[in-house]
């Protein structure tokens, strides 16, 4: 392979009297296997790369991309680029990210072990997970999928505002979605594990957990309705970060489209809690030691003890909101322009595990699963209202299981009334991390 970075440079290297010029070159390598009574199901294995590149004329922006690394395409997307930049709005923001200072830190994303490790062995991971599940317990009715993927990605980024870094990570997982069943009754369950390498997953822990996640919610039935204390899985406060994440976006801010506009210093949330997103740590899975406009990633702290201290920005929103880069440029890749995102949100975890944290509730639910997320739930009011399904808490034990019910509250109540935040930290493949979270006076609809 050519030297993405030095792709780049030469790229950037063009800018005219006038001009900014930012590209984005990348390559990435995907392997997936799916196992079904074991033998291989589907195997595919496939190799991207391209260059995006940016163009800045008078406050006119213009993009373009090609889908390989030939540097004569690469000329040709450029000149697509300025001459899409003729045709843009004026946009008295536009412009390339500038070089901070802020000193980027070396993190150790790549595990070479990928390289090595054959497609027999890989099959053999799905295969023996297959297996695992099916002999896991005899209420395990089907396994829809059992899968093996690993990804090796790198790339760089080159401006003509002095910007030149590259990066390279790797990541590897396997997953299994089952169907148990007890008679009439079938429920669904999903497990995984995940790494930097292949010696990083455990075929035991995703087995199990798809087999415990299936078989708890046997003989779910819809419960009375009214207002408890629910206990998130780890996974489920994954998701309200993410949803969080969004109105803490500066751009959503300065759109009008977040609840928290305008609430810098106020207290939003109970004293013990405090949110960060910090892409400089590598158990994250979107930890990453630059951004998608090549300034180096920091921790950002968002919430401090309850109070409203950040929101995150890239170049050009901060640009608008008169503030400074949070270093929180992400993008979908070589064929999209930067955007505003969090990679690694994580709260402060508190003392407790989840059967203690479930012990101090004594009577409420534990939600395993919720639905209708993007419909259901409203980032500039802060409504929530979603499908769920889980066990009931009763004396401090986990009881029955239920499902067919709605939980609702809004975004501002939940983060007032967060009365535990557990020690039970799950790195999660995504933009957040899980820890199990109790809220209190949560309203449950159901029979």
């Amino acid at each position: 392979m050519p030297e993405l970075l030095d792709i780049a440079k030469r790229i950037a290297a063009q800018a005219r009297d006038g001009e900014q010029i930012e590209a984005y070159v990348s390559w990435n390598r995907e392997t997936e296997i799916r196992a079904y009574e074991g033998e291989v199901e589907s195997l595919s294995s496939a190799e991207s790369s391209g260059v995006g590149i940016r163009v800045i004329q008078g406050n006119r922006q213009g993009f373009a991309y090609v889908g390989d690394l030939d540097e004569r395409h690469a000329h040709e997307a450029l000149e697509e680029a300025r001459d899409n930049a003729k045709f843009a709005s004026i946009d008295e923001h536009a412009g390339l990210a500038e070089p901070d200072g802020v000193a980027v830190k070396e993190l150790e994303l790549w595990n070479d072990d990928l390289a090595g490790f054959a497609n027999a062995d890989k099959i053999a991971l799905a295969i023996e997970l297959e297996r695992q599940v099916r002999a896991g317990d005899a209420r395990i009715r089907q396994v829809v999928s059992a899968d093996y993927g690993d990804s090796s990605g790198e790339s760089a980024i080159a401006s003509s505002k002095g910007i030149a870094v590259s990066s390279r990570e790797t990541t590897c997982f396997i997953s299994a979605d089952v169907v148990a069943g007890a008679g009439d009754d079938t429920q669904t369950g999903s497990g995984y594990s995940v790494g930097r390498g292949s010696r990083d997953v455990d075929v035991s822990k995703a087995a199990g957990d798809a087999i415990e996640r299936a078989t708890r919610l046997l003989g779910a039935t819809k419960p009375a309705g009214g207002r408890l204390t629910a206990v998130f899985d780890p996974r489920i406060t994954a998701t309200l970060l993410s949803i969080l994440a969004g109105t803490l976006s500066g751009e959503e801010v300065a759109r009008g489209r977040s609840l928290f506009a305008g609430r810098i210093g106020e207290e939003v949330a109970t004293a013990i809690f405090s949110l960060v997103d910090d892409p400089t740590d590598i158990r994250a899975f979107g930890a990453s030691a630059v951004d998608s406009e090549g300034l180096a990633c920091r921790r950002n702290v968002l919430i401090e003890a309850g109070r409203l201290s950040k929101y995150l920005y890239d170049s050009y929103s901060s640009r608008v909101a008169g503030a400074v880069s949070t270093g929180s440029a992400v993008r979908g890749g070589y064929k999209s322009i930067p955007g505003v995102g969090a990679r690694a949100l994580a709260l402060e975890p508190g003392e407790l595990n989840q059967k203690e944290i479930v012990a101090a509730v004594g009577d409420g639910l534990l939600i395993q699963g919720i639905s209708g997320v993007h419909s259901g739930v409203n980032r500039v009011s802060g409504d929530f209202s979603v499908g769920a399904e889980g066990v009931m808490i009763r004396n401090g034990q986990l009881a029955e299981p239920v499902r067919e019910i709605t939980i609702a509250s809004t975004i501002q109540k939940i983060l007032q009334n967060v009365l535990y935040i557990g020690n039970d930290v799950e790195w999660l493949p995504s933009s957040a991390s899980g820890v199990s979270l109790a809220i209190g006076d949560i309203a449950m609809s159901g029979a």
